[in-house]
């Protein structure tokens, strides 16, 4: 029995030699080479995995393709969503290889359960969730809402939602800003020097630039807050029930940021969805602005690679997701009746 010691979680492996329990080993140390959500991930699943192979008498790992065909049969009758069974099947496979092993997946076997599964999904009515857009028309709202208040939680939340949507930064990127990361061009407008994204770490880095009022609207925040003069300070940090900002330099939580959203969808006046995809998506969440700015740039023509430039996309399918909504009325047959409707 080999103990591992990941972020914090120690993880219990039976593992068959030595040489790969030095790869393991290997593979911990060298965690930061993933993101930070792709090994939560990989922890999350390697524990779900494991005490179902040991309630069932199965082998962990290596994994046979029987097993991980059972298992992943598994995850499906418990209600699963194709998708987070993709994403078990992948991080397993994943484990494989960084342990020295031939990935159970290469087995037919799995890719016709695999099929089976997805193809039994979709049939069945299971749609691929998707957050609810914050699109340009909401902003304009939420400006108006809040632009004039003495609340320095409102000025904040705002700078935040001009950011997030002129940006089309993930949340995590958000909020690691810091005061030092902002820039101005020669008009005054604001430059964001952004280091690294999800999909894009280089030393070169990116930078974001905003818009005149979203320049104005961080601005605002930035000297309400006083953290003009301190560079190391998060951009997006807490406000105490005083009305006073609280200097940071660690980032706020994914949850106190989600209330972000939450508030703006509030104070923009606009209610939450009836029918939602499994009790979700029914309000603005922290993925929202991404989705709505891809949508307001389809809207306006731009193409699938500019739209994948400014959100750090790699994966074309990711943004046709997205904008499939839009897209629609563009296709050839929607102008060949248009045509002959005149």
């Amino acid at each position: 029995m080999t103990k591992i010691s990941a972020g914090g979680s120690l993880l219990s492996l039976s593992v068959p030699s030595r040489d790969i329990s030095e790869k393991l080993a290997a593979f911990v140390r060298d965690k930061d080479a993933f993101s930070p959500n792709t090994w939560r991930q990989l922890l999350s699943v390697m524990r779900i995995c494991w005490r179902w192979a040991e309630a069932n008498g199965r082998q962990f790992l290596p994994m046979s393709a029987d097993d991980l065909r059972d298992y992943l049969t598994h995850l499906q009758a418990t209600g699963r969503a194709s998708s987070t069974i993709n994403s078990h099947a992948a991080l397993i496979s994943m484990l494989h290889r960084n342990a020295g092993l031939v990935p159970p997946n290469v087995s037919p076997d799995i890719s016709r359960t695999m099929k089976k599964i997805n193809r039994t999904a979709v049939v069945a009515g299971e749609r691929t969730g998707q957050a609810v857009p914050f699109c340009r028309g909401d902003l304009k709202k939420l400006d108006q809402a809040w632009r004039a208040s003495p609340r320095l939680q409102h000025l904040r939340d705002l700078a935040f939602m001009h950011v997030a949507y002129s940006t089309l930064l993930r949340m995590s990127e958000l909020s690691r800003l810091r005061v030092g990361d902002i820039g101005r061009a020669a008009d005054g407008r604001i430059i964001l020097d952004v280091a690294w994204t999800k999909t894009i770490v280089q030393s070169g880095g990116i930078v974001k630039a905003l818009g005149a009022q979203s320049s104005q609207r961080l601005t605002d925040w930035i000297n309400a807050a006083g953290l003009a003069g301190e560079p190391d300070a998060i951009i997006f940090c807490p406000v105490h029930r005083s009305n006073q900002a609280r200097f940071t330099t660690d980032p706020m939580s994914a949850p106190c940021l989600e209330e972000i959203f939450i508030r703006a969808r509030g104070a923009a006046g606009v209610p939450d969805r009836k029918k939602t995809n499994k009790g979700r998506y029914a309000g603005w969440s922290g993925h929202s602005a991404r989705v709505g700015a891809a949508q307001d740039m389809a809207r306006k023509g731009y193409s699938v690679a500019q739209i994948m430039q400014e959100g750090t996309w790699t994966k074309t399918e990711t943004v046709m997701r997205y904008i499939r909504v839009v897209e629609a009325h563009k296709g050839a047959m929607v102008d060949l009746m248009e045509e002959d409707s005149d």
